[in-house]
C-alpha cells in the first residue's frame, strides 16, 4: 500500500503540473490519467517486493 500511495501521489503531482502547462481547464483529468497508472504500478511492485522478502525469509529459516 505504501508503494501505491507514494507512486500515486507522485504521478498525480506530475499530472497536475503537466496538465496546467498543457491546458489548464483539463488539468484535473491529467492528474487522474497519470496518478492511477502510477498507483497501480506502485502497488504491483510493492506486492512483488513483499513476496520476494517473504520467500527469502522462508528459505533462510534454520531447519529444526
Amino acid at each position: 500500500m505504501i508503494g501505491a500511495v507514494l507512486a500515486g501521489v507522485g504521478g498525480g503531482i506530475a499530472g497536475l503540473v503537466i496538465g496546467l502547462l498543457a491546458y489548464a481547464p483539463t488539468a484535473w483529468f491529467a492528474v487522474i490519467e497519470l496518478g492511477v497508472p502510477c498507483a497501480l504500478v506502485g502497488g504491483i511492485s510493492g506486492v512483488i517486493a513483499a513476496v520476494l522478502v517473504s520467500t527469502y525469509r522462508r528459505i533462510r529459516r534454520p531447519a529444526r
